[in-house]
Parts: C-alpha cells; structure tokens; sequence
C-alpha cells in the first residue's frame, strides 16, 4: 500500500470534487502523482514486460503518436488509483444515470465492477500510457470497449506544460441538443490527475435532466514531447 498516495487521496475535498463533476462533467485534482513517480512510469514506457499491445495512431487515423496498454498484473502504484478512485466515482456514476432514468447501477467496489466485466467476457485491462511528440495529436474519441462500461475515467498526466512540451492541450467536447457543441480546453499540471465522463452527462434543464454526449482528444503538440496515464475502469475483450 502506497501510505504517502492513500494521504493525499484522503485529504481530497471529495463532495466539492462530486460538485464539480455534476456541474461540468469533468474535474482535476493536483498533484496525484510525485515528479519521481511521473518519471519512472515514464522511464518504464520502453518495457516491454509491462504492456500487452502498442498502437501506432496514425495507422488507425486516430491522430498521431504511441500508445500501450498494460497487462496484468498492473504495477502496484497504478492499481492502486484504479482501484481507489473508482470507489469515489462510482457514487457520481450512479447519480447521473439515476436522473437520467438509465437502469444500470455501478457496484461500490472495483473488483465488483470488473466481476461484471468478466460475465461479459471483458478481459483485458484497457490502462494505457500514451506518448506524443512534435506534431502528435488525439482525435476527438470515446473509450467504451464494450457492452459493460463505467461512465467516468482519468487521466494523470506525466511532463509539464510549457517546460517539457508546448500544445498538446487536453480538449473536450460537448454535443447539447439542438445546439452547437462546445469545446473546453485544459491544461493541467505535471503529477495531476483529470477526471471526466467518458460519453455523456447529465445536464438539468427546465423540464427535468437530459443527456449530452462529450468527446475527448488532444491538440497538437507544438514542441517538445509529452506522456500521459489513462485510467479506465472497465476491461475490454480484445
């Protein structure tokens, strides 16, 4: 158990996180990761005893650099915030697919979560380290995987802007109804961690809570290279 990662996770204003969340579909908290921890799970990205598949992006047109998926076991520090995490997000998950009259309910614990995965014959961890350089970018996307999703994911991110990379904004898209869509850009800090829906939201509107769609992806990088962590909560069969 990682004693200095469960402190900082317990001194979290979680129910301000939760308000966040509702109110935007996304939240950051700083400062989830050390920048000794930022660098090793960097320095790791060439082992190839932790990944299970690489996916060069341009050949599939999903925009341009590297990403791996783990295999399992994960290492320790990055289990530990899936499986932390998702028992802070699953009370909002559910929340959100109340009010929208979605009749699934998430399970408190991970492990739960993934015992519905595996019913559903997801076996494959689906957390990815991504890597971009000059010129790289991420298409607008969803990261479903399967029938059984859970509706939230992270994402920490590993070098700082304007240091080691320039560009290589976080986007966001949110597609109202009737509407045009809306983009929102971050650009958080080396060591945080970005919280977001991974499809849709509610929103309320005057005649009760309706649902808009969100996308995510990132901007080019414009010099430099940059590494992020993306945490899914459910597994995938392929």
């Amino acid at each position: 158990m990682n004693r200095e990662l469960i402190i900082k996770l317990e001194s979290v204003d979680w129910e301000a996180f939760a308000e966040t969340m509702h109110e935007k579909g996304y939240a950051i908290i700083p400062n989830i990761l050390t920048a000794a921890q930022c660098e090793e799970l960097k320095n790791e990205y060439e082992n190839p005893l932790l990944y299970r598949k690489t996916v060069v992006m341009e050949r599939y047109r999903f925009g341009l650099g590297e990403y791996k998926y783990f295999k399992y076991p994960l290492p320790s520090l990055i289990s530990e915030i899936r499986t932390n995490i998702y028992a802070k997000l699953a009370p909002i998950a559910n929340l959100w697919f109340k009010v929208l009259n979605i009749e699934t309910e998430f399970p408190e614990t991970h492990e739960e979560m993934l015992e519905k995965c595996r019913k559903n014959d997801q076996l494959k961890p689906t957390v990815l380290i991504l890597k971009y350089g000059k010129g790289g970018h991420n298409t607008l996307h969803q990261d479903l995987y399967g029938d059984v999703f859970f509706p939230i994911q992270t994402v920490l991110f590993l070098n700082q802007p304007d240091e080691d990379y320039t560009g290589g904004e976080f986007v966001l898209t949110q597609q109202t109804p009737r509407a045009q869509s809306k983009a929102i850009v971050l650009k958080p800090k080396k060591g945080d961690m970005l919280a977001f829906t991974t499809n849709f939201r509610p929103i309320k509107g005057s005649k009760g809570y309706y649902r808009v769609n969100m996308k995510h992806g990132v901007s080019e990088v414009h010099t430099g290279e940059c590494h992020t962590l993306g945490i899914i909560f459910h597994d995938a069969k392929s």
